[in-house]
């Protein structure tokens, strides 16, 4: 027998997902405006046609990729296996924590985002306690 917070959990990060993947593909430059403002809003949209396009293009297979990681988080909600269910959550414990060490490391670098790569770090690790919340409940209700 699954654990309910499971499913929450997966169908809350699910939701996020598709509609951070749908706005993502096709509403890129509201997304931007909304995220870091009119102004580096412009220069991520880059210079040239060429570089426009490609931009628009990588950002629409961006969210894409989100989309269907959305739609894998919305079919592993329905899985009942508890051991696998924590392997999961570790797994995305760990996703989390790397994509916020990428944001320190890497993103924090880049003039034109440094200064929102501590917001958006912050969000990586409230992900990754949610999923923490979940094991240390799994493990809770494993031992009483």
């Amino acid at each position: 027998m699954g654990s309910a917070a499971f499913f929450l959990t997966c169908m809350l990060h699910s939701l996020v997902a598709l509609t951070c993947g749908a706005l993502m593909m096709f509403y890129t430059n509201e997304i931007f405006v909304f995220g870091h403002g009119p102004e580096i809003a412009r220069k991520l949209q880059g210079s040239t046609p060429h570089d426009q396009l490609l931009i628009r293009t990588s950002d629409s297979f961006s969210g894409l990729l989100l989309f269907a990681i959305g739609f894998l988080l919305f079919m592993v909600a329905f899985v009942k296996d508890r051991e696998f269910q924590s392997f999961f959550a570790k797994g995305c414990i760990l996703l989390h924590v790397i994509m916020a060490l990428w944001r320190i490391y890497f993103e924090g670098k880049l003039e034109d985002l440094a200064w929102d790569w501590l917001r958006q770090v912050v969000g990586d690790i409230v992900l990754a306690l949610s999923w923490v919340f979940l094991v240390v409940y799994s493990w809770r209700e494993k031992y009483d």
